[in-house]
């Protein structure tokens, strides 16, 4: 299991330092976010600083880019790198796909499918030579010659990854993409319960095992030796549990361990400002399931212990605002990364 660090909203060479920081300090790779600032152009500056890191978007988004545009990106960022690099997708919310992007968002599964679909089969047209034909409900692609391929390249296996919280998109994962991105918002009960199976029936319906599906988990954390460190760790945790509890398609991860309305309770002082009571909502028996809560030297053990048996990387969610705040307990996170990577390979 591998450790990774979330890396987004940086200047191109700030994420330059903080990669080249990363992999002298033993993590395995970095996983770009995409914000007010690309997702790609962040993976190309870190990559190009960097010689043994690897490098996933989690995520991109899909439906504000056509396919073609996608896979040309991924493929350039995959032959810079060596082949560190893979491609994780989402979908955002409708709102901002729709009002910030102004792009089409429904239906987003089957959306999705066709763009996961397109891009390997652009991908195989790069390679191969082979003709470009891909005809779905909303995507239409039969234009290319060589001045426009991306043409062969030594590592064109791109591992596609997509985000996925619902059925549909576990589903999709489990049949289609290499690894599926679990959402920070989740319980080990959870994942065990709800993901994995979901994963399952997908992989059932290409004939493969569900273990070839590598799952990438953001891990929140509660941190602290101190009870004054706990607190303040606390409080982060429990202010992210809140927001992302108060969007209505993760209130599934409430209603799953019991906490039925929840969702909707925080909904609604969510649309009304008012964070503080947000944050009232979420009880300390909250956090054990859906933070790991520990002293820093417990942390590796937790994390062995909660994700060894299920997670090919996990990126633990907080670890970057340390590497700006605290240097030294930024170091502490890159020990406990190397030990939970030396003790589960």
């Amino acid at each position: 299991m591998k450790v990774d660090l979330f890396a987004g909203g940086m200047k191109l060479q700030d994420v330059q330092a903080y990669a080249r920081r990363a992999e002298e300090l033993g993590f395995g790779g970095m996983v770009m976010t995409e914000g007010g600032r690309t997702a790609y152009l962040s993976s190309a500056a870190a990559i190009l600083a960097t010689e043994k890191l690897e490098f996933n978007t989690g995520v991109a988004l899909a439906f504000t880019r056509s396919p073609m545009v996608t896979a040309g990106i991924a493929w350039e960022l995959a032959d810079a790198s060596g082949g560190r690099f893979s491609l994780g997708l989402g979908t955002q919310v409708q709102a901002h796909i729709e009002r910030r992007y102004s792009a089409e968002f429904s239906p987003p599964g089957p959306r999705m499918r066709e763009h996961v679909e397109a891009i390997r089969h652009i991908w195989d047209v790069f390679q191969n030579g082979t003709k470009l034909d891909y005809q779905g409900e909303y995507i239409n692609l039969s234009l290319m010659n060589g001045q426009w391929s991306g043409g062969k390249i030594d590592h064109p296996d791109i591992p596609l990854y997509i985000s996925a919280v619902g059925p549909y998109m576990l589903k999709l994962a489990g049949e289609l993409c290499d690894g599926v991105h679990v959402h920070p918002f989740h319980s080990r009960d959870f994942i065990d319960g709800f993901v994995l199976p979901k994963l399952a029936e997908g992989a059932l319906r290409s004939g493969r095992d569900v273990d070839e599906v590598k799952l990438t988990i953001p891990v929140m954390t509660v941190i602290g030796d101190s009870a004054e460190d706990r607190a303040k760790a606390s409080s982060t945790a429990k202010r992210q549990l809140a927001f992302y509890g108060s969007t209505r398609n993760y209130a599934r991860v409430f209603d799953y361990h019991g906490f039925e309305g929840v969702s909707a309770q925080l909904n609604t002082l969510m649309k009304a400002g008012k964070m503080d009571e947000m944050t009232d909502l979420i009880t300390d028996e909250m956090l054990e399931l859906y933070t790991v809560v520990a002293s820093w030297d417990e942390l590796s053990d937790k994390f062995v212990d909660r994700y060894g048996a299920v997670a090919d990387r996990v990126i633990p969610y907080f670890a970057t605002n340390d590497y700006r705040r605290s240097p030294a307990n930024f170091e502490r996170w890159a020990e406990a990364a190397r030990d939970i990577t030396a003790r589960t390979a």
